[in-house]
This record gives C-alpha cells, structure tokens and sequence, in this order.
C-alpha cells in the first residue's frame, strides 16, 4: 500500500485531464466511467491530504471498490476502449503492472488513437528492463499528441537511464542520443514553462552529454533564477550555477554565488559545495 502512497501525485495529475463533457449528452456508460474516476480522484486525494494519517486498511478497501466497479463497467461494455484505458491506469498506479498492461493493450487494440496509453506501456516497459520496446510507444504517443510535455519529458529520462542499452544496440550513436536527450528535456521545458521540474531537468541535462555544456547549463540556471521566487526556490538555483561554475574551473565566482546562501535548509549542500573549494584565499 506504501507504493499507492508514493504515487498520489501521479494518480492526480492523470486524472486532472479526464475530458471534460462535450456538449452533446453524455451515454450512460461515459456517465458511469465518470462516475467512477470521479471518486478515485476523490479518494486519492484525500488520502494524500492524510499524509500520516491516512487509514490505509480504509483505503486498501475503496481501492478494491474502484476495482469491482471497473471489472463490472467492462464486462457490461467489454468494446469501450476508455474504460480500459482508466482501469489500467488505476492498477499500474496500485502496482498490478501485469494487469494494467494487458487492460492498456486492450485499450490500444480498440483504439490505437490514444496517446496516454501508449505512454503507460512505454512506462510499464522501460521499469520491466525493456527500454528498446518501450521507446517506439512513446514516440507514437508523442506523434500523436506533439504538445503533451510529459510525454517529451519521458522520452529524454528513458533516453537518459538507458543510454548504455541504446548505444549497445546500435540504436543511436552517442552524438545522435546526446542530442535527441537534450532536445526532448528542452521541448518539455518550452511547452510547461510553468513547470519548475521540468525546467531544472533541463538545465542538468546539459551535464549529461558526453562532453558536457557548462555555459548553457549557467545560462539555463540564470534563466530560471530570475523566475524563480526569493528564498530557498531561489538560492536552491544558486547552489547549482556554483556547482557549474566549480566544474568550469572558475571558483571565485562559485565562492562569491555560495556567499549569497544563506537558507538553513540549504546549509548542507552549500558545505558541500564549500569544501570542494577548500580554504578561502587558496583560489
């Protein structure tokens, strides 16, 4: 049940873009589905406003109930392709990752046009150590939705964590990888610029390269300093532009950029950064 908990967020940015009716009446059917992912965002919402304590026997139990009222809207309606898109996405979110894919394929298989899907199997693949078969599925879901920015953001963590397995095969050289990383961490950042984390894993992607960029990776953290808000957002920024600028070899400016940090929450990190640096004076 741990595992239900350390996905609440998931669970509720998924089910934030549910469809919206449209203007003509809804089925009884698309009524009931509705019915039923409106009180799994209920559910996992309060229980993620629990926090400690949330009362998992209770929620093991609601989650069984989504269960039963999808098995029961599916064997009612076993062509309904949306149905079986929300049940999958439930049971890879409680970790019945067997079953969610086979509720995904099912969904795929009547409605080949639905990008999360292939976005969900792409996922359930790269975590079962298949990332040479989960690539072709997201890029089929960024194909069919161009300006989903998780779906870009995705590509470039599963380009990142399965570098090795890609340059193996021969899929891409390193050259050709670096680039199409970087480029989807960008494009993610470029389509949710509200979107802070999105935007960090841009400017550390710039480290990632086989011959890193440090000059764009200082004017990617100058960038989102100035949007930053004062305080910790702010200084957390900071300690990474010194970071770059130790790795560029110019520890003055990373001394005088650490002497503007000054958060409690933050003073690890910048001791860290500090005794790389060594005695003040010996550069």
């Amino acid at each position: 049940m741990n595992k239900i908990i350390r996905l609440l967020p998931l669970l509720l940015a998924l089910t934030a873009v549910w469809p919206a009716p449209t203007a003509r009446a809804e089925t009884l059917t698309e009524k009931n589905l509705r019915g039923i992912v409106g009180r799994e965002r209920e559910i996992f919402a309060r229980a993620k406003a629990e926090g400690d304590q949330l009362d998992e026997a209770r929620l093991q139990g609601e989650v069984e109930g989504l269960v039963t009222s999808y098995d029961v809207l599916i064997q009612k309606n076993p062509d309904y392709a949306p149905a079986y898109v929300a049940y999958g996405l439930l049971l890879g979110r409680v970790g019945i990752p067997k079953q969610a894919v086979a509720m995904l394929l099912k969904a795929n298989h009547l409605d080949p046009g639905i990008a999360v899907v292939k976005n969900q199997l792409a996922k359930h693949l790269a975590e079962d150590g298949k990332p040479l078969e989960a690539l072709p599925w997201i890029m089929a879901a960024i194909d069919l939705e161009p300006k989903e920015p998780l779906y870009h953001y995705q590509l470039g963590t599963l380009l990142h964590e399965a570098r090795d397995d890609f340059l193996r095969a021969g899929s891409f050289t390193r050259a050709a990888l670096d680039k199409a990383m970087l480029e989807a961490f960008q494009r993610a950042a470029e389509l949710a610029p509200a979107n802070t984390a999105f935007a960090y894993r841009q400017a550390e992607a710039f480290y990632d390269l086989e011959i890193p960029q440090w000059d764009e990776a200082l004017k990617a953290w100058g960038a989102l300093e100035e949007r930053s808000a004062p305080g910790v957002e702010q200084q957390t920024i900071r300690l990474h532009a010194a970071n770059v600028l130790l790795k560029k070899g110019d520890p003055l400016r990373a001394r005088a950029l650490l002497a503007t940090v000054d958060q409690p929450a933050l003073a690890k990190q910048k001791q860290t950064l500090l005794d790389q640096l060594g005695p003040a004076g010996a550069n």
